[in-house]
């Protein structure tokens, strides 16, 4: 045991220790809240202090009830920062991915102000409307958008290399190799492997460019070697539970934090439930929904939205229609026969961005998409049968407009997996036919990570990702992030 661990344990300091760059993050967040707080207050209490004296015409008949509002407002602003502080909003677990860090921040505000307001029924203070209707919801607001922007810095920082936690992972080959692999495509996850021990290491080996430091009975010498922050562990039978209880038990001097990796892929968190039974906490996964009041919900909302989107962009249909036609011969609208909902084929309306005769030249040009690594989905760079307009479409998707007539007539929604060509199912293996459990959608996963830069296998996981996890709210992050992926382009051609 190192002098470290038995500083902590002689001080009774047994458990996790924040990483520094946790501990900087923390304190930039508590900068902000506290003059976001103190901001809200303050413009509550003005507003306060202007409304009841200019009603009194006089500040002498209000000093007594104006000294007992001042002693609340300091008391709520001192609660709310605690609040804030000791509900976990700034738990270094939680920042930088997720929902959980905004939920938190919303639920302490929204307990503080319930308790406020029980206070001032209780005790006739004349406190409570100024303060809902002002510094409530101003700072509610200001704190989620406050913790959204930070959380832009942090993504950054971390696709740099930097406020990332360094890990351990311990498991067999096969698991540390798909753990290593989708760890390093999500940098803005904020783990960096940088050690692997293994069954059976051997001396130099690497996993995917990582440094195989030992075996799975050398965890804790690898821990001396450096500092590492948390040790994943993954499935393997060569470690049995009770040494992963044992791991955990020798992490708890130094600080280091355990994750335990279960053997479950692309499950969002609102699937899974957590449940001790018998010392072993057994994961509930929820069946998806694909029937009911959620899907009628999704309807709703997708044919309301695309009505109201025509009736605005109706200039710009316009003006793209009058550009299509005189810029090269054919029709404006083109038209192409796609798989959706159950497997039923429909046909799916662009804009015309390539010349008529496209489909001609396919054969030709398909030989060369070979090259790009998807033997499945033909994209090229460049293509040569765009239109110089067309080109332009395909940049920032205006050419998918008219897909909009395809949500109001039922066949597709606004968001949702790719459409794919027959000729391309022909491709599929059995699993990738669930995604015609859903409708296709104008958006999706896939838009709004890379589009026609991703590879098949990318493609094909994020649809059923989206198809096995997909909700309302999910669809409308959805949506935010398309805006912000068209006016990029990346990845469009």
């Amino acid at each position: 045991m190192t002098t470290t661990e038995h500083a902590r344990l002689r001080h009774g300091i047994v458990g996790e220790a924040p990483a520094p760059w946790a501990r900087h993050y923390a304190r930039r967040l508590a900068l902000t809240d506290t003059l976001i707080v103190l901001i809200a207050v303050g413009v509550a209490e003005l507003l306060w202090y202007t409304i009841n004296i200019a009603a009194t015409w006089g500040w002498a008949a209000w000093t007594p009830t104006a000294t007992r509002h001042t002693i609340a407002t300091l008391a709520l602003t001192a609660g709310w920062l605690f609040v804030l502080t000791s509900y976990g909003t700034r738990d270094a677990r939680i920042i930088g991915q997720g929902a959980l860090e905004y939920k938190r921040v919303l639920e302490s505000s929204l307990m503080l102000f319930g308790t406020f307001a029980i206070l001032a029924v209780a005790f006739r203070l004349d406190l409570g409307r100024s303060f809902v209707l002002t510094a409530f919801p101003v700072a509610a607001v200001s704190l989620v958008l406050s913790r959204w922007a930070w959380r832009q810095w942090l993504v950054s920082k971390r696709r740099a290399g930097t406020y990332t936690a360094s890990a351990l992972l311990v498991g067999s080959r096969e698991s540390v190799l798909h753990l290593t692999e989708r760890l390093s495509q999500m940098p803005a996850a904020g783990y960096k492997p940088a050690l692997i021990c293994v069954p059976n290491a051997r001396r130099g080996e690497t996993i995917h460019g990582i440094e195989v430091a030992g075996s799975l009975t050398d965890v804790e010498a690898v821990l001396d070697r450096g500092h590492i922050d948390c040790v994943i562990v993954t499935s393997s039978d060569e470690l049995p539970a009770k040494e992963v209880r044992r791991l955990g038990w020798s992490l708890e001097a130094s600080g280091t934090e355990l994750i335990v990796a279960p053997a479950l892929t692309d499950i969002a968190g609102p699937r899974m439930h957590t449940r001790p039974v018998a010392g072993l906490p057994l994961i509930h996964v929820e069946s998806p929904v694909y029937g009911g009041r959620k899907v009628w919900t999704k309807v709703a909302i997708d044919k309301t939205a695309a009505a109201l989107a025509l009736l605005v962009l109706s200039p710009v249909l316009l003006t793209i229609s009058l550009v299509v036609a005189f810029t090269s011969p054919g029709p404006v609208i083109f038209r192409q026969q796609r798989v959706g909902l159950g497997g039923e084929t429909f046909t799916m309306y662009k804009f015309r961005s390539m010349r008529v005769d496209a489909e001609a030249h396919l054969a030709t040009l398909a030989a060369q998409n070979r090259d790009a690594g998807n033997d499945v989905l033909f994209k090229m760079k460049d293509d040569p049968r765009l239109t110089r307009p067309g080109a332009f479409l395909r940049r920032y998707s205006l050419d998918e407009l008219p897909q909009l007539f395809n949500v109001i007539n039922g066949t597709m929604s606004l968001v949702g997996p790719r459409p794919p060509l027959d000729a391309e199912t022909k491709a599929y293996e059995k699993h990738n036919f669930r995604r015609f459990l859903v409708r296709p959608g104008i958006t999706g996963l896939w838009q709004v990570s890379g589009r026609s830069d991703l590879s098949w296998e990318d493609s094909v996981r994020l649809d059923l990702y989206y198809v096995e996890n997909w909700s309302v709210l999910n669809d409308l992050i959805l949506l935010g992030r398309t805006a912000r992926a068209v006016v990029r382009g990346s990845g469009a051609y």
